[in-house]
Order: C-alpha cells, then structure tokens, then sequence
C-alpha cells in the first residue's frame, strides 16, 4: 500500500528534496502540499483520498508546526500521524513535538534512507528519531524521571517558568513586567511561548496547570529566582 505524505513547510527548495526524495521511493508518494499551518489544516480536512502522513517543519509563519500538529491529530476518528522536521534538536522542541501528538522527530538534512525509513515506520503507528534526538531524548527523561510531576514544566526555560509562576500569582502582563523589568511586550511573548509548549488555550487554563504544579499559590508572589538574570 502506497504511503500517502502531506508536506507543510514555507520553504519551496525543502519541498522540492522531499518530491525528489520520494519520487523513485517504493509505496510512498507525495499527496500534497501547504506553506502555512493553517493552509494545512485546511487542506487535510478535505483531502480525498485520506492522507497518511504529515511531514510538519517545526517553525511556521502563522501557527507554528506544533499548534497544527495538535490540531491535526485531535480530529478525525483516524487522523493522519506526524512527523516533525526542524533545523533544531533541543531538548523542548522535542518534548514539545511529542507533546502535541508527532509520533516523530527528524532532523532536517537527515540522509535519504533515514527519512523514507521514518515515513514508513510513522505510518505504521510506531515512533521514530533520528539518533542524535533519540540521544537527547534519553538524557532529558532520564534527568527528570525523578519528579515526574514537574515534566510538563522542563520544556520552559528559567524565564518562562517564573513568568509562568506570576501569572499563576495573579499578576496582570504590567505589572509582571514591571517586576521583573521587562517590556510589556517581552512578557506577551514569554506567556505565547508558555501557552504553546504546556498547549494551553488561554491564561485560564495556564493558571489551572500552573497551580495544580504548586506554582503562584503565594498571591504576592515575588520572581522564583532572585538572582536570575534578567532578560
């Protein structure tokens, strides 16, 4: 049976190798193709035949690559598996991409045999990394196994959890920022970042997760890390 691959990525020389790649591929074929995650998600509701596989670049313009993956593997009754493409291999961009649902996690470069390997063992169900992210991965669960209640929280930095922290507090943006002389705009940003790696919808939800952890009870809460250099 032919492998069915979606390609979403804002780069047109990426998805040109990904054609070429599978072009001479046995059971695997290109099906189709958006730029933008929201392009995406359009385009996989509709799409007939039914799509296997979503080869998903990380960093888009618009939703980033993990928003769409939620999106796209919390619907249907059989939602097509992801496999996340990124330049990056830290540890929260992977987490993160576990997280949302990608059943996979390639490093983009990876040679030819690895990725059409990935394709077909994704579309399977299974699970697939390249060795340096699998690597990773092993060395980040294993420093956390520890305390499992506080996994969700490693994918933040240092800044994004104390963030995270005051908010739980109660504080509004202004007055976070102030605390921690920051812009406004700086605090927007860190609270984006946070909504999208705990995949949260809004800041209620975030102070839900925030305080069921521990964090913020103190409702005048001063920053978790005095010390911490400022952003």
């Amino acid at each position: 049976m032919t492998v069915r691959v979606f390609v979403v990525d804002d780069h047109p020389l990426f998805r040109e190798g990904v054609r070429a790649a599978l072009s001479g591929a046995e059971n695997l074929a290109v099906v189709g193709e958006a730029t933008t995650g929201e392009e995406a998600i359009r385009a996989l509701s509709e799409a007939e035949p039914g799509v296997d596989v979503v080869l998903m670049d990380l960093q888009l313009p618009g939703i980033s690559g993990l928003e769409a993956t939620r999106s796209i593997t919390d619907t249907g009754l059989t939602p097509p598996r992801v496999l996340m493409m990124s330049m990056s291999e830290d540890d929260e961009s992977v987490v993160a991409a576990v997280r949302a649902g990608a059943l996979g996690y390639m490093v983009k470069g990876a040679p030819r045999d690895e990725l059409l390997l990935a394709l077909h063992t994704v579309a399977r169900g299974g699970a697939v990394f390249s060795p340096t992210v699998a690597g990773r991965l092993r060395a980040y669960f294993s420093a956390v196994h520890e305390v499992p209640g506080r996994v969700v929280f490693q994918v933040l930095t240092d800044r994004e959890r104390e963030v995270l922290h005051l908010v739980a507090a109660g504080h509004n943006n202004r007055r976070i920022a102030r605390g921690l002389t920051l812009s406004e705009k700086t605090v927007r940003n860190h609270i984006s970042h946070v909504f999208a790696k705990l995949q949260v919808k809004d800041r209620a939800e975030a102070i839900v997760l925030a305080r069921d952890a521990g964090l913020g009870q103190d409702r005048d809460a001063a920053p978790m890390r005095p010390g911490a250099r400022r952003a």
